[in-house]
C-alpha cells in the first residue's frame, strides 16, 4: 500500500516561494501518475499539478502555470511543489495524491486512489 506524507507548508508573504515536498513509501510499481491538490475552505479540492511517474509529461492548473513546478526525485521517493510568486488566493490546504489507474482527467478526485493528510499554505498580502 502506497503511503503519502506532505511536508513544507508555511506562511508566507504575497511575492514569496514555498517548496512542497510529499513523501512516497510503500509499494508504487503501479503509480501510473502523481498530483497535487489544494482545498480553499467549505470548497472541493482542485487540481493543480500533475506529472507522469515516467516523468514523460506534467500539466498544470491555469490558475498556477508559470508560478508553480511539479517535479519528483524517484531515487528519493519524493514529490515536489515549487511556489513562488505567490498571492493570497493560493492559501489553501495542499494534498498530494497517486493514481494507479488512466483513464480519467489528472484534474478530478476520481483519478486518484492515494491521498496523504494535507500541508497548509497561508500566503498573507
Amino acid at each position: 500500500q502506497v503511503q503519502l506524507v506532505e511536508s513544507g507548508g508555511g506562511s508566507v508573504q504575497a511575492g514569496g516561494s514555498l517548496r512542497l515536498s510529499c513523501a512516497v513509501s510503500g509499494y508504487t510499481d503501479r503509480t501510473k501518475f502523481m498530483g497535487w491538490f489544494r482545498q480553499y475552505s467549505g470548497k472541493e479540492r482542485e487540481g493543480v499539478a500533475a506529472i507522469f511517474t515516467d516523468g514523460s509529461r506534467v500539466l498544470y492548473a491555469d490558475s498556477v502555470k508559470g508560478r508553480f513546478t511539479i517535479s519528483q526525485d524517484n531515487a528519493k521517493k519524493t514529490l515536489y511543489l515549487q511556489m513562488n510568486s505567490l498571492k493570497p488566493e493560493d492559501t489553501a490546504m495542499y494534498y498530494c495524491a497517486a493514481a494507479s489507474r488512466w483513464g480519467i482527467v489528472w484534474s478530478s478526485v476520481r483519478a486518484y486512489n492515494i491521498w496523504g493528510q494535507g500541508t497548509q499554505v497561508t500566503v498573507s498580502s
